[in-house]
């Protein structure tokens, strides 16, 4: 399956000319596109929070994701090789048109996967020290971390936690420290907060 992705900041902004390069592109090498994920959202978003989390989720071995530029991934670095790898660990190519790069299988890939998992290797282990140092601190100021006792279901494992999860947010801990600190994946917090969102703000 071959993918196209656009994302625009912006309301104002308009998809189209993404869409064009992207169509022009897939017209000079004779290829189409299966399915297209739009959005307008700030790039500054988690991956999770937006149409993007749920696509890369979607995406199987040998699938092709082609976006204008990487630059619609993410607004930061981090993020960018966060879903880099991700694609790479599994087999999907990523192609972009303006910066040319066909991430896949090829030895230039495989240097690139490993100079991704590297940083992002790194990352995770600062995250992991600033968790530490995090729940150190909650722990002294008597903030209680954990689900609930003898809550077994994944599906409780953030009920009834809206208030610690806003209480942690407002001290500016990110969604992935969080995440870690109360034991679930980040994508579980994500959807959690989606969720919630709806009814609660979060």
């Amino acid at each position: 399956m071959i993918y196209g992705y656009i994302r625009v900041s912006t309301g104002k902004q308009t998809v189209e000319n993404q869409r064009f390069e992207i169509n022009q592109f897939c017209k000079k090498n004779n290829i189409s596109i299966n399915k297209w994920v739009e959005e307008t959202i700030s790039g500054t978003k988690d991956v999770g929070d937006r149409e993007l989390g749920g696509l890369l989720e979607e995406l199987k071995k040998d699938d092709i994701l082609i976006c204008s530029e990487l630059s619609r991934l993410g607004r930061s670095l981090f993020m960018i090789m966060d879903v880099l790898n991700q694609c790479m660990k599994r087999e999907i190519q990523l192609w972009t048109i303006k910066d040319n790069y066909r991430l896949g299988a090829d030895i230039s890939s495989k240097v690139l996967a490993f100079a991704f998992g590297l940083s992002a290797e790194i990352e995770r282990n600062l995250i992991s020290q600033r968790t530490k140092e995090a729940l150190a601190r909650a722990s002294a100021e008597g903030v209680h971390i954990g689900r609930p006792k003898g809550s077994k279901n994944k599906n409780l494992k953030l009920s009834g936690k809206e208030n610690k999860i806003r209480e942690l947010l407002a001290r500016g801990f990110s969604k992935i420290e969080i995440a870690q600190m109360l034991g679930v994946h980040r994508f579980t917090l994500y959807r959690f907060c989606v969720k919630k969102s709806k009814n609660v703000k979060v």
